[in-house]
């Protein structure tokens, strides 16, 4: 069943469960965008083809907040955003290891293995490459919403990304010595219920229409109840 966050005339957006590619396979797997379009086409009871244009996307194994737009005018407007790096977004992330300093910057350049299907760090002079960069706070403070149950081997971190790189956040903090559990791909070595420890946590955005500020927040799956708790 379709995880709805928000939804309007204009946009849909989705709480996305671990392992579910967000789009792009062939028509006998299942995925994002074709449960979405299912949803709206039942709810709506819309005959023929459903219109929904994604927006913003998750690596199958990750998890949380996905946006899709129901015009094509808003899906203008939201792709405007997202390239003008306008939209504030804010993921979670269980990482090995206590992460030192407690906030800081990555910034990096990374390219494309088309062959491997991964992407790298690369120096900035490799042709292809592009900057990579994003913030990360540990949280756990009792200021906190969340802190990990075991926090001896692991940290619990906000990332930002500035960029929108494919597989940055994964490939940035394994770069820099914490990968994400469960992220095998690049370089965990523990296991993880479903998928991978990152999830899309927090969207905020104009809406197309209206122009008000939407902040769109993803509860975080049954997989993380066994690491986090939430206050």
């Amino acid at each position: 069943m379709l995880d709805v966050l928000y939804e309007d005339n204009h946009l849909l957006a989705v709480n996305k469960s671990a392992m579910l590619p967000t789009m792009g396979v062939s028509d006998d797997r299942p995925s994002l965008l074709t449960e979405a379009k299912e949803y709206v086409r039942r709810k709506y009871d819309k005959p023929g083809n459903v219109y929904l244009g994604i927006v913003s996307r998750l690596d199958a194994p990750v998890t949380g907040a996905v946006l899709l737009a129901r015009t094509s005018k808003a899906a203008e407007r939201l792709s405007q955003q997202f390239r003008e790096r306008n939209v504030e977004k804010s993921y979670w992330a269980i990482v090995e290891g206590r992460i030192e300093p407690s906030h800081g910057r990555l910034t990096d350049f990374m390219r494309k293995d088309e062959r491997h299907r991964r992407m790298h760090i690369a120096s900035s002079q490799t042709p292809g490459a592009q900057s990579a960069e994003l913030t990360y706070r540990a949280l756990g403070d009792e200021a906190d919403e969340a802190r990990l149950i075991d926090s001896r081997s692991l940290s619990l971190l906000e990332v930002r990304p500035l960029t929108g790189r494919k597989h940055q956040i994964r490939v940035q903090l394994s770069h820099a010595g914490f990968a994400i559990v469960g992220d095998r791909k690049y370089g965990s070595t523990r296991t993880f219920p479903a998928g991978i420890a990152l999830h899309s946590r927090r969207l905020v955005i104009e809406h197309p229409v209206s122009k008000i500020q939407l902040a769109i927040e993803a509860p975080l799956p049954a997989s993380w109840r066994k690491f986090v708790e939430i206050s």
